[in-house]
């Protein structure tokens, strides 16, 4: 089963809400975006449920998410998003 991804954001003001939005999109991760800034059951999962006070933040699942612009957590979840079509072109290589 795929995990969903969640990003709360505060709105396109946040700067690094975008650039969390804009480098997860490049790397193929697909989320689904909520801002806390219209949604009050979100706000209150965010910073009740949570504990966070800053934007964005990323859920994985209910053990791995994080608050800010984290690059390297990025990149850690882009690694384990390999699409079926990429693993089946990685086996089929003759470095393999």
């Amino acid at each position: 089963m795929a995990e969903q991804i969640t990003v709360y954001t505060t709105g396109p003001a946040c700067a690094r809400c975008t650039l969390t939005k804009n480098v997860m999109t490049s790397k193929g991760i697909a989320f689904v975006e909520v801002n806390i800034r219209d949604d009050e059951a979100a706000r209150t999962y965010v910073v009740e449920d949570l504990g966070y006070t800053e934007a964005p933040v990323v859920v994985i699942t209910d053990e791995d998410h994080w608050s800010g612009f984290r690059p390297d957590h990025i990149d850690r979840i882009a690694k384990r998003a390999i699409l079926p079509s990429d693993a089946t072109r990685e086996a089929r290589s003759p470095a393999r």
